[in-house]
C-alpha cells in the first residue's frame, strides 16, 4: 500500500536498470506466442515440468521438504498424503490449477487473497483468514540468537491496510498512472510488508505475481516456473526484500530492489523460455508448415527477414526451400534477387 501510494503520487522517473529490464520483457513478451506457434504439442512436457517446479520450490522457500520420490504422486495422483508438507505442496498444486485455469476471470482481490491462501494452507485452522495477533519478521542469527527484521502491520490494521492496497491496485490499473509491471511488483511488496496472513504470506505473494502476470498478458510463468527461478536466487530475494521494507511505514522506503529482482526473474523466464523451447526437437514437417503459415498471412510484399519475424527458430534455408518449392507451384512470385528480393503471393 505505502509504494503503490507512493507511485500515485510522486513516480516521475524510472531507474535506468528497471527500464532496461522492462523493454527486454517487452520484447520477449512480443514473441511469446510466436514460439508457443511453433509447436503448441511441446508445450504440454514444460507445462507439466513447470508445475511440479512451481509447487516443489515456493514451499521449499518457506522450509518446507518432501520426499522426492513422492513428488509425481503428490503433483499429480489423488493418493492419501502421508504429512502435513504432502497437505502444504499438493494444496499450492491446486491453487497454481486455479491460476493456470480461471486466471482471465479471477480478479486481484481479498477474496482472491484469501481463496489462494485457503488452498496452500489446506485444512489448517487459519487458512483463508487474516491473523489475529500481530507477527513480525524474525531473523535467525548464525549464533543462534535472532532479532526482528521487520515489524508488519498489527493485525488489527490488516483489514483496512489490505482494502487500501487493493484499491490501490485498481487505480494504478484503471488509471494507468504507473507502468503495470512496476506497479505489479510495488503490489507484491507492500502484501509482503503487510503480511497479512498468519504464515503462507510468501507463497500467496509468488502466486500473485502468477495471477497478475497473465493478467498483464505475460504467459512466461505456465511452461517456466517463477518460483523455481526464485528459489534459485533465495539469497537475492531476501536481501533486496530486508532493503525495500526498511522505512516502509513512513513511505520513505526504496522500492527499487524489490522491482528489479521482480523484473530479473521475468526476464530469466523468457530467456529460458526460449532456449529450452528452441531447443527442442521438433517434429518433421513443422518447420514448413509454419513458414506456409506465415507465408499465407502476409497481405502484401515481403521478404525472407519478414519470414524469420514471424518464425523465431527457423533458419534461412528451410525458408528459401519453402519460397523454392511454392515459387515452382506458382504460388509465388519473386520480384527481385539477391538476399533484401521481396516476394508475392500471386493467388494459385
Amino acid at each position: 500500500m505505502m509504494t503503490l501510494k507512493q507511485f500515485i503520487t510522486s513516480l516521475k522517473m524510472v531507474p535506468v536498470t528497471t527500464s532496461w529490464y522492462l523493454t527486454e520483457i517487452s520484447e520477449a513478451k512480443g514473441r511469446q506466442d510466436l514460439y508457443a506457434k511453433q509447436s503448441p504439442q511441446r508445450l504440454k512436457a514444460l507445462k507439466e515440468h513447470a508445475l511440479i517446479e512451481s509447487a516443489v520450490s515456493s514451499n521449499r522457500i518457506e522450509g518446507v521438504e518432501v520426499d522426492q520420490k513422492r513428488i509425481g504422486t503428490i503433483i499429480f495422483g489423488k493418493s492419501l498424503l502421508h504429512d502435513r508438507s504432502e497437505e502444504e505442496v499438493r494444496g499450492y498444486r491446486e491453487a497454481l490449477n486455479l491460476i493456470h485455469e480461471r486466471g482471465a476471470e479471477l480478479p486481484i482481490t481479498e477474496d482472491t487473497c484469501r481463496k489462494l491462501h485457503g488452498l496452500v494452507r489446506g485444512d489448517m485452522w487459519d487458512a483463508g483468514k487474516y491473523k489475529e495477533k500481530d507477527s513480525d519478521i524474525i531473523e535467525k542469527r548464525l549464533d543462534g540468537t535472532s532479532n526482528i527484521r521487520f515489524r508488519t502491520v498489527p493485525a488489527v490494521k490488516t483489514g483496512p491496510f489490505m482494502k487500501g492496497l487493493m484499491d490501490a491496485w485498481r487505480e494504478c490499473i484503471s488509471e494507468a498512472k504507473v507502468p503495470p509491471l512496476i506497479a505489479m511488483a510495488a503490489f507484491g511488496l507492500d502484501f509482503l510488508c503487510i503480511h497479512p496472513f498468519r504464515d503462507g504470506n510468501g507463497r500467496v505473494a509468488r502466486l500473485l505475481i502468477l495471477l497478475q502476470c497473465y493478467h498483464l498478458g505475460i504467459e512466461v510463468g505456465r511452461y517456466i516456473s517463477l518460483e523455481r527461478l526464485i528459489e534459485q536466487n533465495k539469497e537475492r530475494y531476501y536481501e533486496t526484500l530486508k532493503l525495500s521494507s526498511a522505512r516502509w511505514h513512513e513511505g520513505r522506503h526504496d522500492p527499487w530492489h524489490y522491482i528489479n529482482f521482480v523484473c530479473f526473474i521475468l526476464r530469466s523466464a523468457y530467456r529460458e523460455f526460449e532456449e529450452r523451447l528452441g531447443g527442442m526437437p521438433q517434429p518433421r514437417g513443422e518447420k514448413t508448415s509454419l513458414v506456409r503459415e506465415a507465408i499465407g498471412g502476409f497481405t502484401g510484399n515481403f521478404s525472407v527477414a519478414d519470414i524469420q519475424q514471424k518464425c523465431p527458430g527457423v533458419g534461412v534455408d528451410m525458408i528459401r526451400k519453402v519460397l523454392k518449392e511454392l515459387r515452382g507451384q506458382r504460388a509465388l512470385e519473386c520480384l527481385g534477387r539477391g538476399r533484401n528480393a521481396r516476394w508475392h503471393r500471386t493467388g494459385n
